[in-house]
């Protein structure tokens, strides 16, 4: 079941990509987060997990479905 649309998926991606590599490649940056930058690339990993799932856990509980067609 996928209740994950396209576009919402290609932002996830790009979002997922920003968070996990922001904190590994702008080190200084982010430094200043302290342990708060692994939750922040936790949430990458997240986000880029639901795109390859293209399935949101949150979406469901709340009966959001940004999928036009239901792919089985």
């Amino acid at each position: 079941m996928t209740n994950i649309g396209s576009l919402d998926r290609i932002l996830r991606v790009v979002v997922g990509l920003a968070l996990t590599g922001g904190p590994v490649f702008a080190a200084g940056f982010f430094a200043s987060l302290g342990s708060w930058r692994y939750a922040v690339i936790a949430a990458g990993v997240v986000m880029l997990a639901t795109a390859v799932f293209r399935f949101c856990p949150a979406y469901r509980l709340f009966g959001i479905r940004t999928c036009p067609l239901e792919h089985r």
